[in-house]
């Protein structure tokens, strides 16, 4: 077994290259945290929640305005007054135009919600809403990190698959050429050699399939990273070391550790949010008081001469409060808010079951990590006994005391030893992260 991992760790340093990105596991998470185009995609939403958050903020701050007319009258409106207030004859009407052909009217205004239930309802939601983006990327990332466990893991797999199959084709290739001497001084017979040579070929299949495996696995690592997927990466961690790392006793679940979990805390989130809707509901049937100040400049002329010095400009101000109150609505308003209420029982629910289904997912999560600690143990046992069942055969063929199916069936079985064995420890290293990403949310 030590044979296995030390080869397989000079395997990985010797194809590292000055060109290469080198990455420890640690390594790996913390770049795709940051690079990795849904992690991206979640620092963005949260950027834009900020900007939603100050975009409903404005909505109660002042707001000033600004307004320019220009009017040109084509044939200006003729309105009847009656005669005799100039003099005429009474009961006779005079055809007369008011004001001149020509006119520009200026006006600013500036607008102010004094009290607004659904904009104060409507703050407290701005922030709700940039929590649970920054919960989807605290989800984002808790994800991350089990993608890139797995793609790392798989690739320290396949790379461990690969130095096997080397160590074994080598020594299955010394075996013939030491058996072709004995059959060519007529101790031994051709199918022996062919015995051999058939396994010889089952390991060259398994090398080439493997060999298609590695350059898939590292395209699916750089493409989890983040990173172009024909980039030359290395990687620092052995999985050894990893496991190493995975048979430490993790920490102790508790009250904090459910409420610190990712998913309580979106469903505590969306709790809420349902609160605020209710509360948005009621708050519908209060009034709402604005305030407004503006002024305006008038100037009428008989031709387009408004920016001559002579031009007269009237000035005007105006200062008004509207109340608005709503005062029956045919039971709309009443009926909105018994569904919020009804969202709002809904919501707690979930959050209940939430609560109870993280503590069974962390039980089960811990017995899945205990159970693959102790089939780490029995696959280790099982690869040292078929490697001595293996070196057994090997003495006792070449002593004539073995047949050449006999050794075969033991090299079998010390191959499936070794890839059961490596297979345990990527089982270990999982369950590891997965617990893990439960317990620790934000490590």
């Amino acid at each position: 077994m030590n044979k296995i991992l030390g080869l397989f760790l000079v395997s990985i340093s010797a194809i590292a290259q000055n060109d290469s990105k080198l990455f420890s596991l640690q390594q790996a998470i913390d770049y795709a945290i940051v690079n990795n185009k849904s992690a991206q995609d979640a620092t963005n939403n949260i950027r834009l929640a900020e900007l939603q958050k100050w975009q409903t903020t404005s909505t109660g701050l002042p707001q000033i305005s600004a307004n320019i007319a220009y009017n040109n009258w084509i044939k200006q409106q003729v309105s009847l007054v009656p005669a005799e207030f100039f003099g005429g004859t009474p009961g006779e009407f005079a055809e007369i135009a008011f004001g001149t052909p020509q006119t520009i009217n200026g006006t600013l205004t500036l607008n102010q919600k004094l009290f607004d239930g659904s904009y104060l309802v409507g703050l407290q939601a701005a922030k709700v809403y940039l929590e649970i983006s920054k919960l989807a990327k605290e989800k984002t990332t808790s994800e991350l990190r089990k993608a890139v466990v797995g793609a790392y893991g798989n690739i320290l797999l396949i790379e461990a698959n690969l130095s096997i199959i080397e160590r074994n084709t080598t020594n299955v290739e010394n075996t013939i050429s030491d058996l072709q001497k004995v059959y060519e001084n007529g101790m031994t017979e051709i199918e022996n050699i062919e015995q051999l040579q058939l396994t010889l070929a089952g390991l060259n299949s398994a090398k080439n399939f493997n060999l298609n495996l590695k350059y898939l696995a590292y395209q699916m690592f750089n493409l989890t990273l983040g990173l172009d997927i024909n980039t030359d990466v290395v990687l620092s961690d052995s999985m050894e070391n990893l496991v190493a790392d995975s048979m430490l006793e993790s920490s102790t679940p508790n009250q904090s550790t459910l409420e610190n979990n990712i998913d309580f805390k979106i469903a505590l989130n969306d709790v809420r949010s349902k609160e605020l809707l209710l509360k948005l509901e009621r708050s519908k049937a209060l009034p709402t008081l604005t305030a407004y100040v503006n002024g305006s400049y008038i100037g009428n002329n008989e031709t387009f001469d408004f920016l001559d010095r002579s031009q007269k400009w009237f000035g005007a101000s105006q200062f008004g409060v509207n109340m608005a109150i709503p005062i029956f609505s045919s039971f709309g308003r009443t009926a909105l808010t018994k569904k919020a209420k009804i969202e709002l029982e809904k919501s707690e629910r979930s959050l209940n079951n939430v609560r109870r289904e993280l503590e069974i997912q962390i039980k089960r999560a811990e017995n899945d990590l205990s159970f693959a600690k102790n089939d780490l143990d029995t696959k280790k046992l099982a690869l040292n006994l078929a490697e001595r069942i293996e070196d057994k055969n090997q003495i006792k063929f070449f002593e004539g005391l073995a047949t050449s199916f006999e050794l075969s069936q033991a090299q079998t079985q010390l191959y499936n030893a070794q890839q059961q064995y490596i297979q345990a420890m990527l089982e270990v290293l999982n369950k590891h992260i997965a617990l893990d990403v439960l317990l620790n949310p934000n490590p």
